[in-house]
């Protein structure tokens, strides 16, 4: 039932990515192709993706962690006090560790 939530979830993150890959290139320096603002402005997008690039990459490892855990049979207890953890927050969030009264 997981699984499948996991794995699409994966592939987006995936296809984000490679969308996403041309904004995080070096940008070029070279005064007369570009104005000041414009050089300024394209910092300013390539900071911004490789921040979600690194916040995609942190979901990549939560998410293969998962994975993981339901290969273990480990999947939906809680790491804290090993109690399942509710259904509901599992099909919000799947990379889940924790039961709601552990995370709060």
């Amino acid at each position: 039932m997981f699984e499948p939530l996991i794995r699409e979830e994966l592939n987006e993150l995936k296809a984000l990515r490679e969308r996403s890959e041309g904004d995080r290139k070096p940008v070029e320096l070279d005064q007369q192709s570009i104005g000041r603002v414009s050089r300024i402005d394209s910092l300013q997008v390539q900071a911004m993706s490789k921040a979600a690039e690194a916040r995609r990459q942190q979901r990549v490892r939560a998410l293969e962690a998962a994975l993981q855990r339901l290969e273990d049979g480990e999947f939906g207890y809680c790491t804290e006090c090993a109690e399942p953890i509710a259904p509901g927050r599992l099909k919000t969030d799947p990379a889940a560790t924790r039961c709601i009264g552990c995370a709060s």
